[in-house]
């Protein structure tokens, strides 16, 4: 058996080079091999599609076929609108509402922005809450809450109708349109409905002979009355002077007299205006009751 020289032989060390090492290192990062494996390939084929863009045929070729896909998928039956359904809204504010969403069908679902006709039928007046989506069978359905009309505002230019918050809903003509609304006056009126309101509710009494309010000076109120009476009431706490008069009139009968203003104004110190003439007939009658005059 032959001898083996010891000296001669040099064994192979598994240990890896230092480069192999910190290569090897490297790729246990997984943003690395993500971005080896996924991010070189794609950046590779970006490349290569913005290559083939510098060309004009290619490009005018490759929009043609996106707008073809595009309308392929798009307009396909499933995804068709082919009428509107309106609910809860009055004929007036559906007619306003074809009017400021003018869409000419069939459409496409993919081409209508329902958020933005939302806004538009939002921003109508008599509107207060709408939605707006694509129903099953191509149908875009709309449906709107309406605003309450609770008042009559009149100014120099016509009578306007107010909801309860007293935001405009519209103008009409006549006042017999919503004869059963009470009736405001006077500027700045209608940004103070809630306290017209509360004197509405205290004037109960007097709701068959009541005509309306009047905001003088954007301070105050002024009751109406008919045959031509006026109370006028306080700046502050109006309602309780109204039903301080409301309850004079009960006990002493104040409103059925030859009174055309009850002054209010000052609450330590209210005041009678009387008709014109009044007093005349009051001397007669004292007269009368006298003898003097016959």
């Amino acid at each position: 058996m032959p001898k083996i020289n010891r000296d001669r032989y040099t064994p192979i060390d598994p240990a890896p080079s230092l480069w192999s090492y910190r290569l090897l290192r490297l790729m246990l990062s997984p943003y690395l091999r993500r971005l080896v494996f996924y991010g070189v390939p794609a950046l590779l084929m970006i490349a290569v599609g913005m290559l083939n863009l510098t060309n004009e045929h290619r490009r005018e070729n490759a929009l043609t076929t996106y707008n073809e896909m595009k309308i392929f998928v798009t307009e396909r039956p499933e995804f068709m609108v082919n009428l509107m359904s309106l609910r809860g809204a009055s004929d007036s504010v559906m007619q306003d509402i074809r009017e400021v969403v003018p869409i000419d069908f069939p459409v496409s679902k993919f081409d209508l922005d329902l958020d933005h006709m939302r806004q538009i039928i939002l921003s109508l007046d008599p509107v207060k809450e709408a939605d707006v989506r694509v129903r099953f069978g191509g149908v875009l359905q709309v449906d709107v809450v309406e605003r309450v009309p609770a008042f009559l505002w009149r100014r120099d230019n016509g009578l306007e109708v107010l909801d309860e918050t007293g935001i405009y809903l519209r103008t009409v003509a006549s006042r017999l349109q919503y004869g059963d609304l009470p009736l405001i006056a006077g500027e700045g009126a209608d940004a103070q409905v809630a306290q017209a309101k509360q004197l509405f509710v205290a004037s109960k009494p007097l709701k068959d002979r009541l005509r309306g309010l009047v905001f003088i000076g954007e301070r105050r109120w002024d009751v109406v009355l008919d045959k031509g009476q006026r109370l006028m009431l306080p700046e502050e706490n109006p309602v309780l002077a109204l039903e301080r008069v409301i309850a004079l009139d009960q006990a002493e009968e104040l409103l059925t007299r030859s009174v055309e203003v009850v002054d209010f104004r000052l609450k330590n110190r209210p005041t009678l205006q009387l008709r014109s003439g009044a007093m005349k007939e009051f001397r007669e009658i004292k007269l009368m009751q006298l003898g003097q005059i016959k």
